[in-house]
């Protein structure tokens, strides 16, 4: 059974990589429970689906499409031991640290229910690496070393609001008929853009990686 290991809540402060503004790349684990929200149109809504977290960078992070951020316990090991540091949950920027969940091979519009409150979330998009996500972690050459992993983690928008809490079961609802994975959207989108033809008919993804996508194909 895939659970939630632990719900993680920005502790904002200035951006390593920008110091004119914060970032709540920072997440710590709360032991108590969190509502979930749509959090609106990207530029003009909240930004974080979890109420008391905080998105520095609205403009490229946060909004209806990357409402939450989930990253596996299983993943975040296998870097620990890969990087000789301890990460604890919330390292990686995640509001949730899954533990059992095959987030990697989550498909695009795969749809999971959260614990027993109603929340529901779909998933969206991988996540890309940024400098902020550079210079929070401090280790040269990370985006290369991150994108060569393709272990990116998974954005989800909500589909029906709740409240999760650590310990929330994760139960899968609805998985397309499809095979375009967060894995192999994030390969197409870094590594491997050969796979860019198999995204453009997935609905459930954002606008941004279909257009990329048809691009692709009418090239």
């Amino acid at each position: 059974m895939a659970t939630v290991a632990s719900v993680n809540l920005a502790r904002p402060h200035t951006n390593p990589a920008a110091p004119s503004r914060p970032t709540g790349i920072d997440k710590v684990p709360t032991p108590e429970p969190v509502a979930v929200r749509d959090p609106g149109p990207r530029r003009g809504g909240a930004g974080s689906g979890l109420v008391g977290d905080s998105i520095g960078d609205r403009k490229h992070h946060g909004g209806d499409h990357q409402a939450v951020y989930a990253y596996a316990r299983e993943d975040l090991d296998a870097w620990a031991q890969r990087l000789g540091r301890d990460l604890r949950d919330g390292m990686f920027g995640e509001n949730l640290t899954t533990v059992g969940a095959a987030v990697t091979d989550a498909r695009i519009g795969e749809r999971w229910q959260v614990g027993d409150d109603g929340l529901v979330l779909e998933v969206s998009s991988p996540r890309t690496p940024c400098r902020t996500f550079v210079s929070w972690l401090e280790i040269p050459g990370w985006i290369k070393t991150f994108t060569a992993a393709a272990v990116p983690g998974a954005y989800l928008r909500v589909i029906t609001p709740g409240t999760v809490r650590a310990g929330d079961d994760i139960v899968v609802l609805d998985r397309p008929d499809h095979e375009v994975t967060i894995g192999v959207v994030f390969r197409a989108m870094t590594l491997e853009p050969e796979l860019l033809p198999l995204l453009a008919d997935i609905e459930a993804l954002p606008d941004a990686i279909r257009a990329l996508a048809h691009r692709r194909v009418s090239s």
